[in-house]
């Protein structure tokens, strides 16, 4: 293949070369990684690939060679004969490669997440085929990705609250014991205990979806079948920036409106302050960002604004029934 098709660089995506070896394992060379010639036998297809396009050679038993051209990652097919293969040079749309084989496929790279991002994309595809509109196929994804990690979600926000609840008395005994540490972690572990808390609670959750949302970021940053296609109104083209800036500044907005909503435990001021401008940081951020992945976070952070509201709800009527019951006990 050589050279992939000539588009612009950007730092979203695997660019270098992707070779499927015989036992049908990846093997990825990225740009300025390649020190020696590296030799694969056998391989089943090598392509060079970026984020969007690929240029492949396809077959059995392929002896490949990938090197660096000016940190430029090349690869070529050797043979000492004659020999026969066959090749694609085009987007890295779905369809397409699939009907080619289905082993092309796999050329559509999203690092480290892969092993999520492929069923995703793949689900989000299915969905598109019912509704035939990408935009609002994402709108579906989000939902559904949003009551599949409502459990986890409502484990955090509600272990949130309960902390937000303690942050007097926290801010008590980091006064009182400001100059003896092993003394504060001592009686703030006896806190926690005493009233049911769990520091970890509220982060847990939260990293335990992390993987899924770098998996969306990586599907809709790299998805070609975004490229081109209309949501409403003003978006024509989900893989390019929103002309006007309406979803990003929407979407900041939301996080400002759902940082006001959520608990929070902060007895630092100078890491409240800092928490404070991450809105205003997103927004700056996702101006540039395609209107795909923008409009993800758009319905994302609405999602989590109805969740924490209705969360916040039952906290305070679980809270004020503990009361009622309590003063009957005392009666």
């Amino acid at each position: 293949p050589g050279s992939r098709p000539n588009v612009v660089v950007d730092s979203y995506t695997i660019h270098g070369v992707v070779v499927m070896k015989d036992d049908e394992k990846l093997e990825i060379f990225e740009d300025g990684d390649v020190k020696d010639n590296e030799k694969i036998a056998k391989a089943l297809f090598a392509a060079a690939s970026d984020r969007y396009y690929t240029t492949l050679f396809y077959g059995q038993g392929l002896d490949t060679t990938v090197t660096d051209s000016d940190k430029i990652s090349q690869v070529f097919i050797r043979s000492n004969g004659e020999f026969s293969v066959a090749g694609y040079i085009g987007p890295k749309d779905y369809e397409i490669l699939n009907s080619i084989d289905p082993k092309l496929t796999k050329v559509i790279e999203y690092g480290w997440f892969t092993f999520i991002a492929r069923p995703m994309f793949n689900f989000l595809n299915w969905l598109h085929g019912y509704i035939g509109n990408w935009g609002w196929s994402i709108v579906v994804l989000t939902l559904i990705i949003r009551l599949i990690l409502f459990p986890l979600s409502y484990k955090g926000m509600l272990s949130m609250n309960k902390l937000k609840e303690l942050t007097p008395k926290m801010k008590e005994l980091q006064e009182k014991y400001k100059d003896d540490k092993q003394k504060l972690q001592m009686h703030m572990m006896d806190l926690y205990k005493k009233n049911g808390a769990n520091p970890m609670g509220g982060c847990l959750p939260i990293l335990l979806q992390i993987p899924v949302f770098f998996a969306i970021y990586r599907v809709l940053l790299n998805a070609i079948e975004l490229k081109g296609a209309e949501w409403a109104l003003w978006i024509h083209d989900l893989s390019l920036k929103d002309p006007y800036y309406i979803l990003p500044i929407t979407m900041g907005i939301l996080m400002f409106l759902q940082q006001k909503i959520t608990p929070t435990t902060f007895t630092d001021p100078m890491q409240e302050k800092v928490m404070k401008f991450l809105p205003l940081i997103f927004t700056v951020f996702f101006l540039a960002f395609p209107a795909g992945l923008t409009l993800y976070w758009t319905i994302n952070n609405t999602a989590s604004i109805i969740q924490q509201y209705v969360i916040n709800r039952m906290f305070e009527k679980h809270k004020r029934l503990a009361a009622e019951k309590h003063n009957e006990n005392r009666s």
